[in-house]
């Protein structure tokens, strides 16, 4: 098992913490990711953290594909590639209905049709076998729609870029996640629990089935994320984890269309879960955070003081995860976790 960093998005300011990332380059971690919401993007953040290491991967967790054309997605994944020597791993996801059509202006349906002509498009890119034709339900290059001027070409990418460049996809969903075994190099979960995995198996065994040429967890990387807290009071330790929980179990989309309260209840906690978002819409942030169940932080998390984590992390081991990604901004987590997989 491999270790990563995980680094979201910034508050009202970005500010990248720099000592924290080049001590994971230097223990050999493998990856550091950025993500990007409604504020701060993934990529240029990404960009200043490759000019400042040296041997870590760096990946985006995710970009938006909303956000950006096939086309433009590519450009700057071939780009960031060869000026980190290889480093780049290219982390895409829908987001949700309200950033989609909110924030970026796009429609949002048809998501299973759109990552899998959108990963289509970008490995065509990729390979650059020949200029770029692409005739599918959502996604036509060159374009011929009504409107079209009829002057557009089938272009091949200038920048050489390489062939395999790893694609991941974030995916919560049973159906997204067999598409991320299907068709991507490794898929980003959020709030995974190694202690339910037999709920993903079926899952992504049946997308390595559909992509055959024998796909296995050999040639896929399950990538969660964990926040790590070390600490002796082991409430506390949970305490700070509920907030990010609640926010997204309670807030990142609406009712009847929240894809993290929808993951809760497959979890077994359906009840904490309707009160979480019943309190964080109503605007009581505090206590819809406080409503999440201990339980459920320990199954997502690793808490406690470093024996605990120790003890803890046997059962991230024994499901097929190949790279650990930590949510953590302290340096402590980052050697102690260091010291017990690497």
């Amino acid at each position: 098992m491999r270790l990563g960093l995980m680094l979201g998005y910034s508050g009202a300011r970005i500010e990248l913490p720099l000592e924290l990332i080049q001590e994971a380059d230097r223990l050999g971690y493998y990856a550091v990711w950025t993500s990007e919401s409604y504020g701060s993007d993934a990529v240029t953040p990404l960009a200043w953290i490759g000019a400042l290491t040296q041997r870590i991967h760096l990946g985006t967790a995710i970009m938006q594909m909303a956000a950006r054309t096939p086309a433009n997605t590519a450009m700057t994944a071939i780009t960031l590639d060869q000026l980190s020597s290889g480093r780049f791993l290219l982390g895409i996801g829908l987001s949700g209905p309200q950033v989609v059509e909110g924030w970026h202006g796009q429609p949002y349906g048809k998501p299973l049709t759109r990552t899998r002509e959108y990963v289509a498009i970008l490995r065509a890119i990729f390979r650059r076998e020949s200029p770029l034709v692409y005739r599918g339900e959502l996604y036509r290059i060159p374009y011929d729609g009504a409107d079209a001027t009829g002057l557009g070409k089938p272009l091949k990418s200038i920048i050489h870029g390489r062939a395999d460049l790893p694609i991941y996809l974030a995916a919560i969903g049973p159906k997204n996640v067999q598409l991320a075994a299907e068709i991507a190099d490794g898929w980003l979960p959020i709030f995974f629990s190694p202690y339910r995995y037999a709920e993903y198996r079926e899952a992504i065994e049946a997308g390595f089935a559909a992509a055959g040429n024998g796909k296995s967890y050999a040639q896929f990387d399950i990538a969660p994320s964990v926040p790590v807290v070390i600490g002796n009071d082991l409430e506390a330790c949970f305490l700070s984890v509920k907030p990010f929980l609640a926010l997204y179990i309670g807030g990142m989309g609406a009712r009847g269309k929240n894809f993290y309260y929808d993951l809760a209840c497959r979890y077994g906690y359906e009840a904490a879960a309707e009160q979480i978002q019943t309190l964080y819409l109503d605007g009581k942030k505090m206590e819809a955070a406080l409503s999440v169940p201990d339980a459920l932080v320990d199954e997502i998390a690793l808490c406690g003081t470093p024996e605990r984590i120790a003890d803890r992390l046997a059962a991230w081991r024994d499901v097929p995860i190949t790279t650990l990604n930590l949510q953590t901004t302290d340096i402590r987590a980052v050697r102690l976790l260091a010291e017990l997989v690497l």
